[in-house]
C-alpha cells in the first residue's frame, strides 16, 4: 500500500491530498528516509510523521483495505511517540503566551500610548544612574 493512502487509512490525515502534500515537503519519513508519496509501506516498519510541531512515531502492524474507524485504528498501527514530544510542544505554547494573550489582536492606540510611557520612565531612570 502506498504511504500517502495508509496515512489516511489510519486517520493520521484528513485527506489523501493532504497525506501526499506531506510526503512532499519532508514531513513523513520511514525509518529515517524522506521518501516520496508513492513509497510502499510494509509491516513492522517506523514511520515518522511531523505534524502540528510535534514528531509522531508509528509502528506499522498491519495494512487496512480501505479507510478504518477511529475505534479500530490501533489494529493497523502502534503509537510509540515519546512523551518529550508533547512536553516540549507545552513548553512553546508557555513562551507564546508570555508575549501577548490570545485574542486580544493588535495593540490599540491606548496600549501603545501605555508602552510608550513605560518606555519613557525607564529612560528617565536610566539617565539618573
Amino acid at each position: 500500500m502506498r504511504i500517502d493512502k495508509y496515512l489516511w487509512c489510519i486517520r493520521v490525515y484528513k485527506t489523501r491530498n493532504i497525506a501526499t502534500i506531506a510526503c512532499k515537503k519532508g514531513h513523513v519519513k520511514i525509518n529515517d528516509a524522506n521518501i516520496k508519496p508513492s513509497k510502499e509501506v510494509f509491516g513492522n516498519e517506523l514511520l515518522l510523521v511531523r505534524k502540528n510541531q510535534i514528531n509522531y512515531q508509528f509502528k506499522v502492524l498491519d495494512l487496512p483495505e480501505s479507510r478504518v474507524g477511529a475505534k479500530i485504528v490501533d489494529l493497523y498501527r502502534k503509537d510509540v511517540t515519546p512523551k518529550e514530544a508533547f512536553e516540549k510542544n507545552e513548553m512553546l505554547k508557555f513562551a507564546k503566551d508570555h508575549y501577548r494573550k490570545q485574542g486580544t489582536g493588535r495593540p490599540t492606540k491606548k496600549d501603545r500610548r501605555d508602552i510608550e510611557d513605560y518606555r519613557d520612565i525607564e529612560d528617565i531612570e536610566n539617565q539618573d544612574d
